[in-house]
């Protein structure tokens, strides 16, 4: 049986197990919600229930009562105040594409909405405004679908993730990061007002000058204080083309230095230094090298064989490379090619092993999306993603990279994308929810992996070493994507802004109705 059809099926079983042992009937619901305007849009049915049952981590399952299909914000307002008017109110959750790791999505015994669902019945659609350099965007919109709109103005967001194919609403209750963030910000930085329905089923417009303390709550706020149907995102002019470029580095002294020289706000305006427009780290694990699709789609055989050897000449258990983006227009492409070289004349990479592509802009932003389709075509898409991504400062990175890349991770079981790759602190708004280290550069480390079910417990285990590794060598990460089992685990995860979340809670969601998925609350009550 494939890896694919494995999981499919032990997916299918665990669910109707699942659904034989309870009823799927409207008798877990207050029989009067189906008496309202939107009852049409919900739906109990066994195939619906199972659509939204997991997600992409494949780690966890949570069957809820009824699904939600709005048709308009109003319909979302409609069905929150209903649960929170209710003598026994129910959890509601809202999902959008489902690229949620650890069930963040889900509604045990309560509702899902399927947000993309507002993108086929209202339509709150992508607005851009040439003369202020902004766009309101609903919050199902896909972000690929945020960037064609928008180039056709000439226009584009700054800032983004690295796959493009989750909703609006989604990245921005979470922070929203990529290579850009270093010079841009995170994507939550480059919001300008929202559209927001609380836990009361209020729906208030908010901004930093306009019932802020919402704005700044639902920003990276996992959802717990309000469901974001409109954006308005800052723009600014797109580039036709990008010189992406991949740098090989031996040793992580001279890889991270490089890229903190890189990401360095202290650049002058005229500096080579300040060329790139995206900064990302990584690590390929040796074994690896060949079989990464994140790889296989920069890389040519050539490139490959040359990196190989690189690893064995040096007996490395792998190698670290900066991925560095520069964006450009026709008309000054020979400057752009002239500050290239200033710039790669200033690094400390290996010789000879500079890697670079000329790409669109658009190819460039949506690179992550042709690995997907190769992976789904090999059947290794809907697979569990263990994943952990963790922020780490910057003056414990080295000891970070010796006890994890080259300690836990040295038995090369990690299959999958290491990330490693620093932000700049002021490009954020520490009022936010999204928690960061306290210093002024920190690195995000990624370990983004598919398991089989040989080895998902093993990579698991690996992740809570890692864990136990930081909390022993007195490292203060944060996690981002948070994942807790205990209210404990929150508290040390939101440390001072504990108090304020609580008030924040009390204030936009008395009743804990919106995402209980988290669980951030489950066991303080």
């Amino acid at each position: 049986m494939s890896l694919k059809n494995f999981f499919k099926f032990s997916l299918i079983y665990t669910l109707v197990l699942i659904l034989q042992t309870r009823s799927i009937s409207l008798t877990s619901l207050p029989q009067d919600l189906f008496h309202l305007k939107i009852a049409s849009k919900i739906r109990t049915d066994e195939q619906f229930l199972l659509s939204v049952s997991t997600d992409y981590g494949n780690l966890t399952t949570s069957i809820p009562d009824a699904v939600l299909y709005p048709s308009s914000p109003q319909d979302i307002s409609s069905l929150i105040r209903f649960s929170y008017n209710s003598s026994n109110p129910f959890p509601i959750a809202p999902r959008g594409n489902g690229h949620s790791i650890n069930g963040q999505a889900s509604a045990p015994d309560g509702v899902v909405i399927n947000m993309m669902s507002l993108g086929y019945g209202h339509n709150n659609g992508i607005n851009v405004s040439i003369v202020n350099q902004y766009v309101d965007v609903g919050g199902e919109q896909l972000w690929i679908d945020l960037l064609h709109e928008t180039l056709k103005y000439g226009l584009t967001p700054r800032s983004w993730t690295d796959y493009l194919h989750l909703t609006v609403g989604g990245t921005l209750s979470v922070g929203g990061i990529s290579g850009q963030t270093s010079r841009y910000g995170p994507q939550i930085s480059n919001v300008l007002e929202l559209d927001v329905i609380t836990g009361k089923g209020e729906m208030i417009t908010c901004s930093k000058d306009q019932n802020s303390d919402l704005f700044l709550a639902v920003l990276g706020g996992m959802g717990q204080f309000g469901i974001i149907t409109r954006a308005r995102i800052i723009l600014s002019p797109a580039p036709q083309k990008v010189h992406w470029i991949r740098l090989g580095y031996t040793d992580v002294v001279t890889f991270t230095q490089d890229q903190e020289r890189l990401i360095s706000t202290e650049n002058s305006e005229g500096s080579p230094l300040r060329l790139f427009n995206y900064v990302e780290g990584s690590f390929l694990v040796d074994r690896r090298l060949l079989g990464s699709w994140r790889s296989r789609q920069f890389f040519t055989d050539s490139d490959y064989d040359r990196m190989s050897q690189l690893v064995t000449e040096e007996g490395l258990g792998g190698v670290y490379y900066i991925e560095g983006a520069v964006y450009y227009t026709d008309e000054i492409t020979v400057q752009v090619n002239q500050e290239l070289e200033l710039l790669l004349g200033e690094l400390s990479y290996v010789p000879d092993y500079a890697f670079i592509r000329n790409v669109s802009y658009v190819e460039f932003l949506d690179r992550v999306h042709d690995g997907e389709l190769k992976l789904r075509k090999l059947g290794e898409w809907e697979v569990p993603h263990p994943w952990l991504n963790l922020f780490v400062p910057k003056s414990r990175i080295l000891d970070f990279d010796a006890g994890v890349i080259k300690g836990i991770l040295s038995n090369r079981s990690a299959a999958g994308i290491i990330l490693m790759y620093p932000m700049n602190r002021n490009k954020w708004d520490h009022r936010m929810s999204t928690m960061i280290p306290d210093e002024e550069i920190f690195y995000t480390f990624g370990l983004l992996r598919s398991a089989s079910r040989e080895n998902l417990q093993v990579m698991i285990d690996e992740n809570d070493k890692i864990l136990q590794f930081c909390n022993l060598a007195g490292i203060k990460y944060k996690q981002y994507l948070p994942h807790y089992a205990t209210t404990k685990g929150w508290m040390k995860h939101f440390g001072t802004k504990w108090n304020n979340f609580l008030a924040l809670k009390a204030k936009y969601d008395p009743k804990l109705i919106l995402s209980p998925g988290s669980t951030i609350l489950s066991s303080y009550i």
